[in-house]
């Protein structure tokens, strides 16, 4: 079974920045999309970011465009969420996810993965 390995998670000041890990050691990494979620208290897990197959476009859920950038280093098998100017708001377990057959469609949808990390929290105060 494949495993994703997030790491990163930390209490931070509102403003602050903050980088989330995801590892895939045992993906043909290069194959899969590979996405960020996040999970508020209360809420449905919601979409962050995701890349194209392969990591060459970026694409963003609109609560985090301009602040968030998710991008992978193919080689180390990780991906990356970089979050700026933290807010309250982006307060969650952020889950990191892989999927072989997500279309332009379904990338904001969490049933278009296949794996999923065992979240890292994410606190943020003000």
């Amino acid at each position: 079974q494949v495993q994703l390995v997030e790491s990163g998670g930390a209490t931070v000041q509102a403003g602050d920045s903050l980088r989330l890990s995801c590892a895939a050691p045992g993906r043909a990494f290069t194959h899969y999309t590979m996405a960020w979620f996040y999970h508020a208290p209360g809420m449905e897990r919601e979409f962050v970011a995701a890349d194209s197959w392969g990591g060459a476009t970026a694409y963003y859920g609109d609560a985090v465009k301009g602040l968030f950038t998710i991008y992978r280093d193919n080689a180390q098998k990780t991906v990356y969420l970089t979050m700026n100017n933290q807010r309250p708001e982006d307060a969650a377990v952020y889950y990191c996810a892989d999927g072989a057959s997500v279309t332009g469609g379904t990338r904001a949808q969490a049933a278009s993965y296949d794996s999923w990390g065992q979240g890292t929290q994410v606190t943020v105060s003000s």
